[in-house]
């Protein structure tokens, strides 16, 4: 299966490390470059802007999904509720619903509590047999290394009931991003 559409979750803020923000625009390059559409929160600004910016910069296809509540401060209202590439939707249970309708595959750039439970969130969906799409954490810098840690622990002392459904694909270079996603097709 060709991928189509990635869902991306990130942070709304910059980060610390510089990698992060050019690794979101290389990524964004990347996936409009393959006629990877993005899916993502909407937000515009931090990772996810960096992110969403890059693809309609370089043509590509972007579907931004977003609670009425979130727009001023997750910065969309800077790009307009108007916007045919964002989806104002009355709840963030109905945000989540719509990013995994419509994406392929799942990613976790660097971010958040919110990223944090979006990609825990999807993970769990796929052990209770919900999908069975690719997800995986760009782990840029060990950015994820101790999550990546805490599920090991958690497989090892019997809480991942079906670890062979909860394997996220670690990806340290984001160059790697949509071989690694295909490949996992």
């Amino acid at each position: 299966m060709k991928i189509k559409s990635i869902c991306v979750y990130c942070g709304s803020q910059n980060g610390t490390e510089p990698l992060f923000m050019e690794s979101a625009a290389r990524l964004g390059e990347a996936m409009a470059k393959a006629n990877v559409a993005l899916v993502y929160g909407g937000g515009a600004r931090g990772i996810m802007g960096g992110v969403s910016n890059a693809v309609r910069d370089h043509g590509g296809i972007v579907r931004g999904i977003i609670p009425e509540f979130l727009l001023k401060k997750e910065g969309a209202g800077e790009i307009s509720a108007a916007d045919p590439d964002i989806i104002v939707v009355d709840t963030m249970h109905v945000r989540k619903q719509r990013m995994f309708e419509l994406s392929d595959a799942f990613i976790a750039l660097p971010g958040g509590l919110g990223t944090l439970e979006e990609i825990v969130e999807i993970m769990t969906w796929a052990q209770l047999g919900r999908h069975d799409k690719p997800v995986a954490f760009l782990n840029l810098n060990g950015f994820w290394d101790p999550v990546i840690n805490l599920l090991d622990h958690m497989k090892d002392h019997g809480f991942i009931h079906t670890a062979n459904l909860v394997r996220p694909i670690i990806i340290d270079d984001v160059d790697e991003v949509l071989e690694k996603l295909s490949d996992a097709c």
